[in-house]
């Protein structure tokens, strides 16, 4: 990673859904916005589950997003070592950001999407598409 390198992580306890959804729109938001050169997408999980949750993968293949692919990872400190952000789901940072970490951490306070019917998960998807749009807006200055 270069010094004009942002790196953003997105962490939940399980990467299993909300931080999934959040790292596939951000790499989205990276190839649309030509960012794939200045920034760098980290995903995680404290606990990490063994697959992606089913409901999560069905609702992000309505946006196009294949995540049937994807396997939920644990999270390190190293990982989070040189992040300038950590975007937490609903889940504290707290045990996780190494205590010589410098970044930012935001929690977006967003609901479990395990567990819950379709049309709930349909909306904290859109709420993460949401929140991603608006923090790379943030990060570029610009409107897409």
């Amino acid at each position: 990673m270069s010094n004009d390198t942002t790196r953003i992580a997105f962490v939940c306890v399980q990467n299993a859904g909300r931080s999934q959804m959040a790292s596939a729109f951000a790499e989205h938001e990276c190839k649309a916005r030509e960012l794939t050169d200045f920034i760098e997408i980290v995903t995680g999980g404290t606990q990490p589950a063994d697959s992606v949750h089913n409901v999560v993968v069905e609702v992000m293949q309505e946006h196009g997003i294949d995540l049937s692919d994807r396997t939920p990872r644990e999270i390190t400190h190293e990982d989070l070592q040189d992040c300038n952000y950590v975007i937490t789901m609903g889940c504290s940072a707290e045990g996780v950001c190494p205590a010589t970490w410098s970044g930012e951490n935001r929690d977006w306070n967003l609901d479990d999407p395990h567990g819950n019917d379709i049309e709930t998960v349909r909306e904290i998807r859109d709420e993460i598409e949401t929140r991603v749009s608006t923090l790379f807006n943030e990060l570029t200055g610009k409107r897409y």
